[in-house]
Order: structure tokens, then C-alpha cells, then sequence
């Protein structure tokens, strides 16, 4: 099973997928580490972003996202674009999401100690551990 994890930072979904086979966690390295929404009060570019996530899911036959949730207030709250992007992510149709809050995705990479493959970005751990953490999860 492939799980594409998803972090949301400002107006980027920095992305990346890890799959479990026989208890190995392993990253698939893909071209598209990440996908901007330029403008997010242009509709237009809302409908350019969503066309890009669909293509990018449907190219790499993912079925299931897990997105690194953002707090809705106080000092670490996320932006009102974050929630454009995590919506646009929620209406994928044949695509299971899963929302995983910092705490659980910190308590499971403790648990399950998986390690960060070289061949991530450093701007990617976070959305590589989401996607582990719903993996070893399941």
C-alpha cells in the first residue's frame, strides 16, 4: 500500500509518498515534490491548483493522502489559504484523506522510529512522516 503524505505550508502542498511492504517503509521518489496555489483569490487559479492535484493524484494512482493538520487558532494557526489547499485535497473524488494532527504523526515516528530516506528534501520530512505515520497506522 502507497500513502501520499502532505504538508501544508503558506500556499505550497509539499508532498510525499512512502508505501509498506512486508513492515519496510519505503519513499517513491516522484518528480513533483510540490504544488503552489498561486493567488488564492483568483478562481481561476484555485481551478488551475485543483487540476494540478488531480492530475498529480490520477498520474500516480494515489488512493489515499494523509495531510499534516494545522492548528484553526492561536499562535500556530494556519492561513486561510492552507484551508483552500486541504479542501481542494478533501474533494478528490476516489481518494481517501486522513487529517493527522502534529502530535499523533510525532508519537508514531517515535513508536515506529522510521528513518528518513536520503533521497527526501529536507523541506519533505514532515510530509514523509505523515505518510508513514498513516501507514504503520492502519
Amino acid at each position: 500500500m502507497k500513502i501520499c503524505g502532505i504538508e501544508i505550508k503558506g500556499s505550497e502542498a509539499i508532498i510525499a509518498v512512502a508505501s509498506l511492504d512486508q513492515q519496510a517503509l519505503t519513499h517513491i521518489a516522484l518528480n513533483t515534490k510540490k504544488i503552489a496555489l498561486d493567488d488564492d483569490d483568483e478562481a481561476a487559479n484555485v481551478k488551475a491548483f485543483a487540476a494540478q492535484v488531480r492530475a498529480f493524484v490520477v498520474d500516480n494512482g494515489i488512493e489515499h493522502i494523509a495531510i499534516k493538520k494545522r492548528s484553526k487558532k492561536g499562535e500556530f494557526a494556519g492561513g486561510p489559504t492552507t484551508f483552500k489547499i486541504e479542501g481542494v485535497f478533501q474533494l478528490l473524488e476516489g481518494c481517501a484523506v486522513t487529517l493527522l494532527s502534529p502530535q499523533t504523526i510525532n508519537a508514531q515516528h517515535k513508536k515506529h522510529d522510521f528513518a528518513l530516506p536520503a533521497t527526501l528534501n529536507k523541506y519533505q520530512h514532515e510530509a514523509y512522516k505523515a505518510a508513514c505515520s498513516a501507514l504503520v497506522k492502519k
